[in-house]
C-alpha cells in the first residue's frame, strides 16, 4: 500500500558535489552542493540559491570546479556545505583541506577529491525556482588512485557518498550491482 506524501523533492540518492571557486582576495571558497548534474556530454548544471557566495564568485571569476568527494572527507565536506563563507571567511582553511590552481580555468583543485571537473560559466539564469548555473566541462581531473589497469575511472575506487533527502543522510556508494546495457538484455529477447 502507498502512503501519499504530497509534492516533495524526494529522489534518491541524490550527489553530493563540491563547487570551488576562488573569492575577491583569491582565497578558496567551496561548498557541498545535491542539486545538480551532467545534463550533456560536456555539460553541467547546478541549482543554487543565489545568495551564496559561490554564486557571487561564479558571476565574478566565470569558472569553477566541480569534484565527487570520498567518505574519507565527509566530515570535511559536510562542514563546507553547512558553513556559509558569507559568514565565515576562513571556511575552507577550517577543513585542513589543500587546494592547487587548475590550470585551465580560474578555480581551484582540491587534492583530497579523487574526482574532478574543471568548468567554466556558460549561462546562470534566474528562474522562479532559484538560480541555475550551466557549465561547460574543459577537463576531467582523476587522482591515479582512482583509476583501473585501463586507466578509466573505477566508480568503487572513489568511496563517493550521496545524500539522502528524505531523512539527511549520507551512504557510502557500495560495490557494483549490475552492468549497464547488459543486465537488462536477455528481457530484449522475449
Amino acid at each position: 500500500m502507498f502512503k501519499d506524501l504530497g509534492v516533495k523533492p524526494y529522489l534518491f540518492p541524490m550527489p553530493t558535489y563540491m563547487i570551488g571557486t576562488y573569492n575577491e582576495d583569491d582565497t578558496v571558497d567551496v561548498m557541498m552542493m545535491a542539486w545538480g548534474g551532467i545534463c550533456a556530454e560536456d555539460r553541467v548544471a547546478l541549482n543554487l540559491e543565489a545568495d551564496h557566495k559561490t554564486v557571487a564568485n561564479l558571476r565574478a571569476r566565470g569558472a569553477f570546479t566541480l569534484a565527487v568527494p570520498g567518505t574519507d572527507t565527509l566530515a570535511a565536506s559536510d562542514f563546507l556545505g553547512i558553513a556559509s563563507a558569507n559568514k565565515m571567511a576562513d571556511k575552507f582553511a577550517r577543513t585542513g583541506l589543500h587546494a592547487v590552481k587548475s590550470s585551465r580555468v580560474d578555480a581551484p583543485v582540491i587534492k583530497e577529491y579523487p574526482l574532478t571537473l574543471e568548468c567554466t560559466v556558460e549561462k546562470m539564469e534566474d528562474e522562479p525556482y532559484g538560480l541555475r548555473v550551466l557549465g561547460r566541462i574543459v577537463n576531467v581531473l582523476a587522482d591515479e588512485k582512482v583509476l583501473d589497469e585501463k586507466g578509466r575511472i573505477d566508480a568503487a575506487r572513489l568511496n563517493a557518498f550521496v545524500f539522502d533527502q528524505m531523512q539527511n543522510g549520507y551512504y557510502a556508494v557500495g560495490g557494483k550491482a549490475g552492468q549497464a546495457w547488459h543486465s537488462g538484455a536477455d528481457l530484449m529477447k522475449k
